[in-house]
């Protein structure tokens, strides 16, 4: 900009169209109704703004040799205008397609949810609920009471109290029942989670003191009755559900723990992190140990989630000993983590879904996700792989790439199940000449780029699309039709 004669960048600054006159331009006139005229007016003033700092931005810089003149200029600022208010007024949180191999991705949103419960949001979500308020008695109300007596039914706990996640009801629990006390947990159990979720680090947040017991791959009931002092407050197991201990190992079962902890007057708790309300194994999935086999098996509490191998929102769930419960309710700190309306409205419509334990692959998409054979998901990317090919075409650098259809191994995710694995496939797309790091993060840049943005994995010099997670191929297929020649 700066080898040119600083009398045209004047002239061609100081005829730049006001704000007013560009408001009127006709490409402006939908936006304006869509979106309101402040929006399009802040729009209008950041494209000049733009435009007198970089002329060249629009291409057609009015003085400037060689262009059309005044018409030409305004058509493209308005045009500008309206690229900047797409981009703002694009939502942030949007769908993706899920082509990472991880079902319950953390970082992807976890369990899709059942059509019973999006319906159940829209329902609540439109106006007034009886969220706190009893139909019955014409009286306030406890909004928890819309799922408990689905959890207690589903369980066999007497009592359930719901938080906002699994991480909010281990913080519950020990604000309620451990302040400035001991908390006995196995040294093999102190778990790590995704974000640098320490359990030690919530105990001491929570207010209680950690009490390890054993060592890291070996305790012992004795290191349990050794640890417990006049300090104690409770014993609490924790699932390790993202990682397993393998080897010279030895673990102290729940049922000895809870008739330990009876005899000392104190309360048994379980942290099941993931928690599933039904026998995976029924499913053909590895075991993992519910709700109802903690309690029968003498816990006092049990924590787990919502969003996870459940296949709801995101919630966490306390269920157990009535007295125990009824101290979580009162505490202060359950207002700052309890669930609103829209989440108990999914959560109740999810639980209402296991009371029929026989369709739950039909009815819960988690579940749906975690039984589909290798063998569907084979024929889909056979079906997919010319229109994946196709588009990997209209790279400008076409030619080099190939997409092959591969087998593949999916993991469950969200720290459940972490060392089990399940038999998939999909594309592996691969350069035709070694691939640089850069070229395949371009490719990945591709696919979040398209209008539902797809996301893969980029491992072992390829990107890999597990269709594990994929629906409905046209949702897929249709996009890269649009781009492919």
């Amino acid at each position: 900009m700066t080898d040119r004669p600083r009398a045209v960048q004047r002239t061609s600054r100081s005829r730049l169209p006001s704000v007013d006159r560009l408001a009127h331009h006709p490409s402006l006139k939908d936006s304006i109704q869509r979106h309101g005229r402040p929006v399009v007016i802040q729009a209008i003033r950041d494209t000049l703004e733009h435009q007198r700092k970089t002329p060249e931005a629009t291409g057609v810089s009015e003085g400037l040799p060689g262009l059309d003149g005044t018409d030409d200029l305004e058509r493209a600022l308005a045009q500008g205008a309206l690229e900047r208010i797409a981009v703002q007024m694009q939502a942030s949180l949007r769908p993706v397609l899920n082509l990472t191999g991880t079902v319950l991705h953390t970082n992807l949103g976890r369990a899709p949810l059942p059509p019973e419960a999006l319906e159940a949001i829209a329902a609540v979500g439109r106006g007034a609920s009886n969220l706190e308020f009893d139909l019955a008695r014409g009286a306030r109300g406890e909004r928890d009471d819309h799922v408990a007596g689905w959890l207690t039914r589903l369980t066999g706990a007497p009592a359930a109290v719901v938080v906002n996640n699994n991480a909010a009801a281990v913080v519950l629990l020990l604000r309620a029942l451990a302040p400035r006390r001991e908390v006995l947990v196995s040294r093999g159990e102190l778990i790590e989670l995704g974000g640098s979720f320490r359990l030690p680090d919530i105990m001491r947040e929570a207010g209680c003191v950690l009490r390890e017991v054993g060592t890291t791959n070996r305790t012992h009931l004795k290191d349990f009755e050794q640890a417990i002092g006049p300090r104690t407050a409770l014993i609490m197991q924790v699932h390790t559900s993202n990682y397993r201990i393998e080897g010279y190992t030895q673990a102290v079962e729940a049922r000895e723990l809870s008739q330990l902890a009876a005899a000392h007057a104190l309360p048994f708790v379980v942290d099941l992190g993931s928690g599933t309300l039904t026998d995976l194994t029924r499913l053909g999935l590895p075991a993992e140990p519910t709700p109802a086999q903690a309690m029968a098996q003498g816990a006092d509490l049990v924590t787990f989630s919502g969003d996870k191998l459940l296949g709801g929102p995101q919630a966490g769930m306390v269920v157990g000993r009535a007295d125990l419960i009824a101290r979580l309710r009162k505490h202060p700190l359950k207002r700052a983590l309890r669930c609103d309306k829209m989440t108990l409205a999914a959560l109740e419509a999810v639980l209402r879904l296991y009371a029929d334990p026989e369709r739950l692959t039909l009815r819960v998409p988690a579940l749906r996700w975690l039984t589909r054979p290798a063998a569907e998901l084979r024929a889909m990317a056979i079906e997919l792989q010319p229109a994946i090919q196709g588009w990997l075409d209209t790279d400008p650098g076409a030619g080099h790439w190939k997409a092959e259809v591969v087998s593949l191994n999916s993991q469950i995710g969200s720290g459940a199940l972490p060392v089990e694995s399940l038999p998939s496939a999909g594309l592996c797309i691969r350069g035709k000449t070694k691939a640089r790091g850069t070229d395949l993060q371009a490719l990945a840049q591709r696919l979040r780029n398209l209008p539902l943005p797809v996301i893969g994995r980029i491992a072992q010099d390829a990107l890999w699309l597990d269709l594990r997670c994929l629906d409905d191929p046209r949702s897929l297929q249709g996009q890269l039709l649009a781009v492919a020649p």
